[in-house]
């Protein structure tokens, strides 16, 4: 889905089973910024949240990172992650697009490793990393 990203905010959703990055542009749709991570636990609930979320932030569009085997085919986290946002379609009207999330998590390690967040910390907070660069590349390829 290309859409003009232009004045509006969008909202980058890294799903996980138990941590959920959430991260939202900037009103220009340039530029990613890291928003929360959510634990709500199960899929439902995760779903429920991320929607709240998106309405309270007046999102127009939500991109879910898709995860791929790096020869770009679909394994089963892609099925748990087209699962959660098919929930996630039922509970919210704004627009809902995939966006291909490989290496995503990777490189937010290798940021939190550089810049010296470790443990616990890391943990709290690599999940929205992952968000936002997710939403970042979304952004920047759809310029």
């Amino acid at each position: 889905m290309d859409l003009n990203v232009k004045n509006r905010r969008i909202m980058g959703v890294d799903y996980g089973d138990v941590r959920t990055g959430l991260a939202l542009s900037d009103i220009s749709g340039s530029l990613s910024s890291a928003y929360c991570t959510i634990k709500e636990g199960g899929m439902r609930k995760t779903a429920i949240r991320v929607s709240e979320e998106a309405k309270k932030n007046g999102v127009s569009l939500i991109v879910v990172g898709l995860p791929k085997n790096m020869d770009g085919s679909e394994g089963g986290r892609a099925e748990v992650v087209r699962a959660f946002t098919e929930i996630l379609a039922t509970l919210t009207e704004i627009p809902i697009t995939m966006y291909d999330e490989r290496l995503s998590t990777v490189v937010s390690h290798q940021v939190l490793s550089f810049t010296g967040v470790g443990g616990k910390k890391r943990k709290n907070v690599v999940d929205a990393l992952s968000a936002e660069i997710i939403l970042q590349d979304y952004l920047d390829r759809n310029r």
